[in-house]
């Protein structure tokens, strides 16, 4: 049986105290390091992607192109680009723009309490999921994202709706 994967535990200062098995974290809402990758097309449209339907928590519900968390001793741009390539198929260049924390109860009991780092990049092709993360996905008009979130809060994933209403400044430059 593979070991599961541990997450990286931080202060409120993004300073590590320790490791945690991933699901130990979120059943016991402890705060932990995070990214999530904003990848626009010269358009300005962003990718979106469905999260994959057996995902044990958000599943089924769009979100940005893709987040996860660090691993230990790898830095944020490296971790953001690892992902991006795992779960899209695909790599680009990624800056990191900003960084909050947040904590978001979800149905299932499980808890997001992280401190996450926004990071944006651009990309023109077509992504290559991997089904086993990512159920579907789509460009959309910066803008018809920003509208369908007030129409359709219940269909995005509650980090992603916190991105966009505090940071959308720094993911649209």
């Amino acid at each position: 049986m593979e070991e599961e994967e541990k997450v990286i535990l931080v202060n409120e200062h993004d300073e590590e105290i320790g490791l945690m098995p991933k699901m130990e974290a979120h059943e016991k809402a402890v705060l932990h390091r995070a990214f999530s990758v904003f990848v626009f097309n010269d358009k300005k449209e962003l990718m979106l992607q469905q999260r994959a339907l057996h995902k044990y928590h958000s599943p089924g519900l769009w979100t940005n192109t893709c987040c996860s968390h660090q691993r230990p001793g790898e830095d944020n741009i490296s971790a953001g680009t690892r992902r991006l390539q795992e779960e899209m198929g695909f790599v680009t260049m990624l800056k990191d723009v900003v960084s909050f924390m947040y904590k978001a109860p979800f149905d299932n009991g499980l808890t997001e309490h992280e401190y996450d780092h926004v990071l944006v990049g651009t990309y023109n092709g077509e992504p290559q999921i991997n089904e086993d993360e990512v159920a579907s996905w789509k460009w959309m008009p910066i803008e018809s994202v920003k509208e369908d979130i007030l129409v359709n809060p219940e269909i995005y994933t509650a980090w992603f709706k916190i991105i966009f209403e505090r940071f959308y400044t720094h993911i649209t430059r």
